[in-house]
């Protein structure tokens, strides 16, 4: 228990002649960097918020306000007409203060007042301006004189070098659609999946519900979004992920994959050095609010609220529900292998620990023989099954003593690792197979390494690849994975390893070595445990995984037949579908709200009447290529407006699930609802944004590209598709679903795909009108 000595600032002995104490020199110092360290963080973080609250003033503005205000009255100028001198006339007469003085005063409070007026105005005039939705429906290069003044407008307004929340208080709330508008494209999104009497049955109950209940229904919720900051994400935060009673793993958590073609050492704890100590770096940053916020349409900012708990977070178990822990800081990281806990302090002398450092702290545990203690190795088990055992094992085995300590370490914890004891990558005699593996490690591992409640775990494999897995209740995949590019990109092009792959740099040698976690869990504990394993196994080899690369082409040549990337992917996803299972099916993509404040994300109905249409044209083999291209070109007109609708909150989805929360709160049950709501996604479809382009030189490092990630298949009988673009010509794909399924094969799924991808591009080419007709 060297460790527990070393945490310790005295000890003292009772004898005859009194308590003797022995002061800790080193473990003092600690304390004192410590509350420095602590003090410090306050101050920025007070610091920060002002800079964020004027904005887009800045504190250097207000000064120069004073000053021109007290300069003009010297000149004997009045810009205030008289308000200084009403204010001088209020000021409380003092021995100490001349009259001059006192007009000093009166100017620096209505200079003070003039600056704070100013920025609300300024805040207000943004916040209206970003209401405009316009820009959105144009075509693309072919922008309106109304935007063009609109976006001038918006970069007058919007300030100068924002901070990352800088834009929170002016971005608009999002809107609650029109209940007839929401009901009318609900029936238009279902129609080429019912049949006419089907149809007929629901345009009653839709009806229904529009005369009757959804009015009063709708009135709530117009009231909470004139209340609260958005009226969709706190409800969708708590019942679609924390009421959620299923398994994390595979069902809600993703996970996002390394370099696909290189692995920049091969030595294990060099890699998972570089890696955190990359993450801390970017950690830091957070805590300064140095990262910039995401900004679109060059200049449009978006929400930045999910980057806030993206560190120090832990899902916490509950019987009805579970809870989100967020601390303000945490100065350790919690590290598995082998079946072993451990704690990793991650700050020494007052400063982060280099990465050099941080190698040696993972190859001692790597090189740690000490068994698992008993129930330890599979205890991870417990955070992949579902979540009600979990909740009544860790309110009876882990409330007190050496157990709660220990899970409050890896609850406490800045983030988990995993040094996982396998070898994945793009790798063997077989590389597709080996992929599928490699997505399938990352999406649920052995089921017991991986820490499923955290924010994200970090995996680094022994031959040095790596990747992440995160918990989704907290924040939306392109948060995570604006982390993940700027951590690799860092870890690689800043950081680097030396001739033998090790970390660069020095290291302090008496830095304490990493803390072995102490349990005692007993036998009945360990059979919760185990029971918990088998749910989580089951679940995991259910999954079929495959992902592949796509090098035939890329968004460059899509872009050169005049049609969106996503639109193209979207409509090959479609006729992939009918020809793997020649039917239609309801499709989810995601789209961001976060035009919106809090806003995180709507549902795109890929599967359209139009959609349906050209899909129909591709399997008659009666069509010709013109009349194909001109179905196609009609569809993805039509997904482009279901998804510019989706940003802009005129969505389907998020609107009839806050009806549907209403109705349950009023205690009132309605068929529409019931319905609309348990209707299976037979396709979940996400795409994974690139969203820091310039961290990557593709051009001279073409090597160094993320495959992405993926999640698991929503439905027990359907597809989770998600995919990256890649620079100009290349795109990943990640395709999940249940081997249990008779009507699913992901290998299958993977080749209509890259087949219909083909074929779509081949109306472009036979069109001899279009740009692309002599490119290849």
């Amino acid at each position: 228990m060297a460790e527990a000595h070393q945490a310790v600032a005295f000890q003292f002995t009772v004898s005859p002649e009194g308590i003797d104490l022995h002061l800790s020199h080193v473990a003092l110092k600690e304390v004192y960097l410590s509350g420095l360290r602590s003090w410090k963080k306050k101050f920025n973080q007070l610091r920060n918020s002002f800079v964020t609250g004027v904005y887009p003033a800045s504190p250097s503005s207000w000064l120069f306000m004073v000053t021109a205000i007290l300069v003009t009255q010297y000149s004997r100028l009045d810009p205030s007409m008289g308000m200084i001198g009403k204010i001088k006339e209020h000021l409380p007469v003092s021995d100490y203060l001349s009259d001059q003085g006192l007009t000093v005063l009166s100017a620096m409070a209505f200079s003070t007042g003039l600056w704070l007026a100013l920025i609300v105005t300024m805040r207000s005039i943004l916040k209206v301006l970003l209401c405009y939705h316009g820009w959105i429906y144009e075509e693309r290069g072919k922008i309106s004189n109304t935007t063009k003044v609109w976006l001038a407008l918006v970069k007058i307004f919007a300030g100068r070098k924002p901070m990352l929340y800088s834009y929170q208080t002016s971005l608009p709330h999002l809107p609650v659609p029109a209940l007839r508008d929401t009901m009318q494209r609900y029936l238009e999104s279902i129609r080429p999946l019912t049949t006419d009497a089907e149809f007929q049955r629901m345009a009653g109950l839709v009806r229904d519900f529009e005369r009757t209940l959804g009015p009063r229904l709708q009135w709530y919720l117009r009231l909470k979004s004139w209340w609260a900051s958005n009226y969709v994400s706190d409800w969708w935060e708590e019942y679609v992920y924390l009421r959620g009673r299923g398994p994390l793993m595979v069902n809600s958590n993703y996970y996002g994959m390394d370099f696909l073609y290189v692995t920049p050492t091969p030595v294990q704890a060099a890699r998972a050095g570089n890696l955190v100590y990359a993450m801390l770096l970017y950690r830091r940053k957070l805590t300064r609010e140095e990262i910039k916020p995401l900004m679109i349409q060059s200049g449009l900012p978006t929400c930045s609220a999910q980057y806030e708990r993206m560190f120090n977070t832990t899902r916490i178990p509950g019987m009805e529900g579970d809870s989100i822990q967020h601390l303000g800081d945490s100065k350790h990281i919690a590290v598995y292998h082998a079946g072993r806990f451990f704690r990793v302090w991650l700050y020494h002398n007052g400063r982060l620990l280099r990465p050099h450092e941080l190698q040696a702290q993972f190859q001692f545990i790597l090189g740690d023989t000490t068994p698992p203690l008993p129930g330890e190795e599979k205890l991870a088990a417990l955070t992949a099954a579902d979540r009600d055992p979990w909740a009544r094992a860790r309110q009876t085995y882990f409330r007190s003593g050496v157990n709660q300590q220990s899970l409050s370490t890896v609850e406490k914890a800045a983030f988990f690792v995993t040094l996982d004891t396998s070898e994945q990558g793009l790798q063997g005699p077989n590389p597709g197979q080996a992929l599928d593996a490699y997505a399938k490690s990352l999406l649920h591992g052995c089921c017991c390494d991986r820490w499923f409640d955290k924010s994200f775990n970090l995996i680094v494999y022994r031959n040095g690849k790596s990747g992440v897995n995160a918990e989704h209740s907290w924040a939306d995949a392109p948060i995570v994975a604006h982390l993940w590019e700027y951590t690799i990109a860092t870890d690689v092009f800043v950081l680097g390893y030396d001739a033998n792959g090790n970390c660069k740099g020095d290291m302090d040698s008496s830095i304490p070595p990493p803390q072995k976690l102490q349990w005692e869990i007993p036998p009945e504990c360990q059979q919760i445990i185990l029971q918990s394993l088998t749910v989580a196994l089951d679940l995991a080899n259910d999954v079929d995984f495959h992902t592949f690369p796509f090098k035939d082409f890329g968004k460059g040549l899509i872009k050169k037949c005049r049609t969106s990337p996503d639109s193209f992917i979207q409509l090959s996803l479609q006729l992939a579908h009918f020809r793997d299972k020649n039917k239609f099916c309801l499709t989810y993509e995601a789209s961001m709200t976060r035009l919106f404040r809090e806003g995180r994300t709507e549902t795109v109905r890929s599967c359209s009447i139009e959609s349906c249409n050209f899909v129909k044209a591709m399997m008659d083999p009666t069509q010709n290529g013109g009349t194909r291209l001109h179905l196609f070109r009609v569809a993805a007109e039509k997904h482009q407006k279901l998804y510019r609708q989706a940003m802009t909150g005129a969505g389907i989805d998020r609107h009839l699930f806050c009806l549907y929360v209403v109705s349950k709160y009023l205690g009132l049950d309605s068929p529409f609802l019931r319905e609309v709501l348990s209707e299976p996604w037979r396709l979940s479809t996400s795409q994974t944004p690139v969203q820091q382009v310039e961290l990557f030189d593709l051009l001279n490092y073409p090597d160094y590209v993320s495959c992405g990630g993926g999640f698991g298949p929503v439905d027990d009988n359907g597809y989770g598709v998600s995919y990256v673009v890649v620079g100009e010509d290349l795109i990943n794909f990640h395709v999940s679903c249940k081997f249990s399924s008779k009507e699913t094969d992901a290998h299958r799924f993977g080749l209509y795909i890259r087949k219909a991808m083909v074929d779509v591009l081949a109306l472009f080419q036979l069109d001899k009108n279009s740009p692309s007709s002599g490119g290849q």
